[in-house]
């Protein structure tokens, strides 16, 4: 198994797509070799850009997403994108599935897309998420991109996987009180007002300007606020400009090392929290004591308050 997941790194860095699928499907499964795999994959970081794409559903974010990644094909980079998909509350698994919505760049060997599923994680980005960036991101693909589900409010988790979060409103849908409610204002560092076209387009962007001249950024940076019309390939070329100047703007100052160290850090917790956990419930007492207490807390014999505590004063890291 150790010799498999060295041929499987090493395949993953000559950018063999079908490895790189095979290395996120590892991942998402929970394999026995995927902590192997990871610790090798992380060895061979090249610093691909991180972009993530988040807002409210129904602003645009797939076609805004589909010809960003292509503009930046045409500037001859390699492209990974990771959409992450709502799932299944029973399977777990991505309710749409393995889809190639961006028929034009699923044609492209150099484009690399991959559905994931929530697993249920709030915040819209599934577990794996990270790790599938970090894949890619071995793999050679200088961009890579990721788009979140789209459920409103908790939609703020994107920040802690992106180098830049791009942050797509739509005028006339009440965003820009959404915008304020999922504390969207404090994450985005690039605002798109995309379907610019529509009415309350300079509505929209009047709000974001008073709502942005009162925020502080440590880092000086002033959110631009980019209008876009996707469908029509209209200011992606602005939104590409804003996310490479926002780059730049990262490698000059020490902002962008106090961002990858709170990225590390939550990536750690949630490892901890993961393992811990998966500790809980693989121990044999646990496991049968679970079945129990599910059957007791849907019976309404036993509260889930009181179930917990159980199964953890029956974990053996008590």
């Amino acid at each position: 198994m150790v010799q498999s997941t060295k041929s499987l790194a090493e395949r993953v860095a000559n950018a063999e797509p079908s490895a790189v699928a095979r290395a996120i499907s590892r991942i998402e499964d929970g394999a026995d070799s995927a902590t192997e795999l990871m610790k090798q994959i992380y060895q061979m970081s090249r610093g691909g850009l991180v972009i993530g794409i988040t807002g409210a559903p129904g602003a645009g974010k797939s076609s805004l997403v589909d010809k960003l990644a292509l503009l930046f094909r045409k500037r001859g980079e390699r492209v990974g994108i990771v959409a992450v998909d709502p799932s299944s509350p029973f399977s777990g698994g991505a309710i749409l599935g393995d889809r190639i919505r961006m028929q034009t760049l699923g044609l492209d060997e150099n484009v690399f897309i991959r559905s994931m599923a929530t697993r249920g994680n709030l915040g819209g980005l599934s577990r794996a998420t990270v790790d599938a960036v970090a894949i890619l991101d071995a793999a050679g693909y200088s961009k890579i991109i990721v788009e979140t589900v789209g459920v409103g409010q908790d939609e703020v988790e994107i920040v802690k996987a992106a180098d830049v979060s791009v942050v797509v409103l739509v005028p006339g849908m009440g965003d820009d009180i959404q915008a304020i409610k999922a504390g969207i204002m404090e994450i985005g560092d690039i605002f798109v007002i995309n379907k610019s076209d529509r009415e309350g387009a300079y509505a929209t962007e009047k709000e974001l300007q008073a709502l942005l001249s009162l925020a502080e950024r440590s880092d000086d940076w002033d959110p631009p606020i980019v209008k876009t019309i996707a469908t029509e390939n209209t200011g992606i070329g602005d939104l590409a400009e804003a996310i490479d100047r926002f780059q730049q703007t990262q490698r000059r100052t020490d902002i962008g090392n106090e961002r990858r160290h709170a990225i590390a850090r939550w990536r750690i917790i949630e490892l901890l929290r993961e393992q811990l956990l998966s500790s809980v419930l693989n121990s044999n007492d646990c496991a049968s004591a679970l079945e129990r207490l599910a059957d007791e807390v849907a019976t309404k014999r036993r509260d889930p308050y009181s179930a917990v505590e159980e199964l953890l004063k029956a974990s053996p890291n008590r």
